[in-house]
């Protein structure tokens, strides 16, 4: 006969609990020390907790660009925009995606929220354009013979060869005035013409020698007369849906001059750095650029075209987002770094800075939904979302009293161990991948309170049913066990996979009550497999537990338990066999 096997503990038991309640210990300790060493001692707020802005931007269709609006379009932007607001100095704002067009921007307290506004629907799409005319802002009275140009108190800017090291100092456009058939000669890339020292004062005289306008220059020539860059919207109207190698109309960003231009020689994507600066000499902000190696070289050849030309032609617009930012004269080729002066603040110099530096959005944006919370609302919101949970913590605290009595200890410990990691994990995860706790996300901690009880619950009833069966304690503790873990394991994982789908499927707030669904459910397996069970074991070693006293929640009697098992030895009877003959 086979001799039985030693240090086999019951089915299902755990004959060590000492060692994960140590496991566990552990790992609370450390995670509180490492959230008091990081200084993140609170779980970073949202919008609607701490109070900011929350910006929802659409992105738009673009002309003769159908499927521009696609999931690699949406997350550069998303990228851009998240750089441009920390560009502002705002380290915890949130920019994400929302559906498949939408871009959802949120700004804690403390920031500009104007300023961060126009930094994030702003497209900053740069382009330096030659200027063929330039007149006033209001309409040009109809039968002009010629647009005035008005340059006073334009900016001016000036260019630097790294070769040669010399610095070229443009001032602003004077009053000009150029004929449509100069404008004519001019309208096709690479066509912009050279006069020389004979023929620069007769080109007006010479209208034979000019060639009859095509239907499209009409067309163009047309809508430059008319343009009214008073109207802040006919200023926004005019660089709409005009392709870079197509010339274009435009108004200055103040609205007091608009310019015909010329198709685009350099982009915002020939500029490599752009920084905002204080010139100490002149008194005024100024905007300097340092070009890549291929935008220096298209700088310097649109430079040497124009040095050549009279002016307006002489002038070469920078515009932003079909807007004219500046529109300097050049009086000789130029190469290298760049700098855009003029009337600029300190803010408005620092905010073209950043969206040259930072890139072009692939999109144009329109802002669908602007919602501001403050401070005081938010903080009304997280004291009733933290009353609400201490209002659910309290009837699950009297439920398991009133109901296990004794057992509710266990609970309550096993509550606040699973409190205790849930908070440090959330403080920790802010600064490590910005995860913001804000309504929702209460909801879903509430939510888990009631979760996590349940897992007890199941337990506890799996150990009163060994108990009704007549059963004592330690081995209904053990026997218990397999059976309640299965259903907790497959409670949890139900419980996860919602959190999941509900964290893949929606977007914005949302997400934050799955997320914090998931983490709770997660640290619910934690709990009740490395502190619920070892400490169930401990607790059934006492003579409070073990002996059924009427508050341990155990009591034989109270339960209806049947008498002991007792098990019968099965008498054979004695089998009479014929005797044989």
């Amino acid at each position: 006969m086979a001799a039985p096997k030693k240090g086999r503990g019951p089915a299902g038991g755990q004959s060590r609990p000492g060692r994960a309640l140590a496991f566990i210990l552990i790992a609370m300790v450390a995670l509180t020390g490492g959230m008091f060493w990081s200084g993140h001692t609170t779980p970073r707020l949202g919008i609607d907790l701490a109070g900011g802005t929350s910006i929802t931007l659409k992105a738009k269709s673009q002309p003769g660009k159908p499927d521009a609006i696609n999931e690699t379009n949406m997350n550069t932007a998303v990228s851009i925009i998240e750089r441009r607001v920390n560009g502002l100095g705002v380290s915890e704002a949130e920019v994400q995606t929302q559906g498949k067009s939408n871009i959802i921007v949120n700004i804690p307290k403390g920031t500009n929220s104007k300023q961060a506004r126009d930094q994030v629907g702003t497209t900053a799409q740069l382009y330096f354009r030659p200027v063929l005319t330039v007149a006033g802002g209001e309409p040009t009275p109809t039968g002009s013979a010629s647009p005035s140009a008005s340059g006073s108190g334009k900016p001016s800017a000036k260019a630097s060869d790294p070769e040669t090291a010399s610095d070229s100092k443009t001032t602003p456009s004077a009053s000009a005035t150029t004929q449509g058939r100069a404008v004519t000669g001019a309208l096709k890339k690479d066509a912009t013409p050279t006069p020389s020292a004979s023929d620069g004062a007769k080109t007006s005289e010479t209208p034979a020698a000019t060639p009859a306008p095509d239907p499209a220059t009409a067309a163009l020539e047309k809508k430059f007369t008319a343009l009214d860059c008073t109207d802040p919207e006919a200023r926004v109207a005019a660089g709409v849906g005009v392709k870079p190698e197509d010339p274009a109309v435009a108004c200055s960003s103040e609205g007091d001059a608009k310019y015909l231009l010329g198709p685009a020689e350099v982009s915002g994507t020939d500029v490599d750095d752009a920084k905002a600066q204080f010139d100490q000499q002149r008194g005024i902000w100024l905007v300097s650029m340092e070009f890549t190696d291929k935008g220096s070289k298209k700088f310097q050849t649109i430079t040497k075209k124009l040095s050549a030309q009279q002016s307006p032609m002489n002038q070469f617009a920078i515009s932003l987002d079909g807007e004219v930012v500046s529109a300097p004269q050049v009086n000789e080729t130029l190469s290298g770094s760049a700098e855009i002066s003029g009337s600029f603040t300190q803010q408005s110099a620092e905010d073209l800075a950043n969206v040259l530096s930072y890139g072009a959005l692939p999109l144009s944006f329109s802002e669908d939904t602007v919602t501001t919370v403050t401070a005081a609302l938010g903080g009304e919101q997280l004291e009733a979302g933290l009353i609400a949970g201490a209002i659910g913590l309290a009837l699950v605290i009297i439920y398991l009293v009133a109901y296990y009595r004794g057992l509710a200890l266990i609970a309550l410990l096993s509550l606040g161990a699973s409190g205790i990691l849930t908070y440090t994990i959330m403080a920790l995860l802010g600064p490590a991948i910005g995860f913001a706790l804000n309504l929702p996300a209460v909801c879903g901690a509430i939510v888990a309170i009631g979760i996590t009880a349940d897992s007890f619950i199941v337990y506890f009833e799996r150990v009163r049913d060994e108990i009704r069966e007549g059963r004592t304690l330690r081995p209904a503790i053990e026997r218990a066990w397999p059976r309640a873990r299965r259903t907790i394991l497959v409670s949890d994982f139900v419980s996860f996979l919602a959190a999941a789908v509900l964290f893949l499927v929606t977007v914005g707030k949302v997400q934050g009550f799955a997320f914090t669904l998931g983490l709770t459910t997660v640290l619910d397996v934690v709990v009740v497999f490395l502190f619920t069970k070892p400490l169930m074991t401990l607790m059934g070693r006492t003579k409070f537990f073990s002996s059924g006293h009427p508050w341990s929640g155990l009591d034989p009697k109270r339960l209806g338990a049947k008498p002991p098992l007792r098990r019968s030895r099965r008498v054979n009877a004695p089998t009479d066999h014929p005797k044989e003959a």
